[in-house]
């Protein structure tokens, strides 16, 4: 074969990878990019304010933005460092705290980016909702060690008014009980008794 030809057939092999690699890239680069990007991921997250929390906010919108003032307030003060917010398919966990997470669980804005943590120094946040009341949070935040005498957590005094003895909650400390009661709001919609604590059940297959 002459070197014209080999030269000829090595230019097509080159064009015929370059254009592969350009498609490939397109495809599984690009075009799951610009998917996510239609998503209408927070059209969800707020479709009611709930009883607990109808006193303090007069409409669906500012209930919605005191969640994302909440969570902002939880990844400021470093929440996320000893309460992570993914059950992991590894060492029991699911024995405590239900069913190892779904990535299902993590499509909203509010959820982005994830604070799956690292460490286990305190329990798994990501369905604390309605575990708890409002007061038992509020107390928790202000001297966590009222509540659970062993806590390393630290209080956040800071988000309180404190006048002739009585603790009130700023509303950035109402936002934070907010944000925190609000994680799990998706239980409902998962398949019952999925997401029961103490269940070795692990998501769905299908």
């Amino acid at each position: 074969m002459s070197k014209s030809k080999i030269e000829s057939f090595s230019s097509i092999f080159v064009y015929a990878g370059l254009m592969a690699f350009i498609v490939a890239f397109l495809i599984l680069g690009l075009y799951p990019a610009w998917m996510t990007q239609k998503e209408t991921l927070d059209s969800t997250i707020v479709t009611k304010i709930p009883d607990d929390f109808k006193s303090h906010y007069k409409n669906v919108e500012d209930y919605r933005s005191a969640l994302f003032r909440g969570r902002d307030i939880y990844v400021a003060e470093a929440c996320w460092h000893c309460h992570s917010q993914y059950i992991r398919p590894v060492s029991n966990e699911s024995l405590r705290y239900g069913a190892v997470s779904t990535p299902s669980e993590y499509q909203n804005t509010l959820q982005l980016p994830q604070l799956f943590g690292t460490r286990r120094v305190g329990p798994d946040l990501t369905r604390e909702g309605g575990k708890r009341s409002n007061d038992w949070h509020f107390a928790h935040f202000y001297d966590p060690k009222s509540i659970e005498p062993q806590s390393v957590m630290p209080g956040y005094t800071w988000y309180y008014d404190v006048k002739d003895g009585v603790v009130t909650p700023k509303a950035d400390a109402v936002a934070l009980v907010a944000y925190v009661q609000w994680l799990g709001s998706w239980a409902d919609a998962m398949q019952p008794g999925l997401i029961k604590e103490g269940s070795i059940t692990l998501p769905p297959t299908e």
